[in-house]
């Protein structure tokens, strides 16, 4: 009986492996597989780029803002005035921009083609002015831009010699850091963290 028990126990053990092995088998799978999102290595590969400088902060900050939010806004012709569109647009710049007092950024205004090229420059200029004064009507501190600067015609979207809608625009660019470091040394740790402590609310417990 007891050699029968000691057979039972080890094809019982060897049924166990097998099922481990097999990989349809729902428990095969080491822990955390369920949520792997496919880019195995790529977060510690990042992170030492970050830390060894081969990529700066600027450069990550840059990629999240646009990601998260539109970085340009249109005007009509020969126009500097905010519409309703480029006002909602800013707005959510401003959003992200509060959030990153570390950040400093460039607006660049811009025309299509239409008019002299020194006529251009200037309402470049006062269409980066323009987003430039909403911004700081949102809060934004004044001292988080550091440039508004006039490319005129010469950056067109599209290239054309007329009227062209999606050249008339501003682009909101983050230009640098308010110190700059060749390594990271933790400002990408303490802009994380402190997202995650402001994003933290109380949870509502019904009685």
């Amino acid at each position: 009986m007891a050699i029968n028990r000691r057979f039972f126990l080890i094809g019982t053990a060897s049924l166990g492996l097998t099922a481990c092995s097999d990989p349809k088998h729902p428990f095969n799978r080491e822990a955390g597989s369920s949520i792997d999102e496919g880019g195995f290595g790529n977060p510690t590969m990042h992170n030492t780029m970050l830390q060894s400088g081969q990529i700066s902060l600027a450069e990550v900050m840059t990629r999240r803002f646009h990601a998260e939010v539109p970085s340009m806004v249109n005007f009509a012709f020969d126009s500097a005035h905010l519409d309703e569109e480029a006002r909602s647009i800013l707005r959510m710049q401003a959003h992200w921009m509060r959030q990153f007092p570390e950040l400093r950024f460039t607006i660049y205004g811009h025309t299509d083609a239409v008019g002299t090229a020194a006529y251009n420059v200037r309402l470049g200029q006062r269409r980066a002015n323009a987003v430039m004064r909403y911004l700081v009507s949102q809060n934004v501190p004044r001292s988080s831009i550091i440039a508004v600067v006039s490319r005129g015609e010469t950056q067109p979207l599209i290239a054309s010699e007329g009227y062209e809608p999606a050249n008339r625009r501003t682009v909101t660019e983050i230009s640098g850091l308010v110190r700059r470091h060749t390594r990271m040394d933790g400002q990408y740790a303490r802009i994380i963290y402190r997202q995650y402590v402001s994003s933290a609310t109380e949870q509502h417990v019904p009685e």
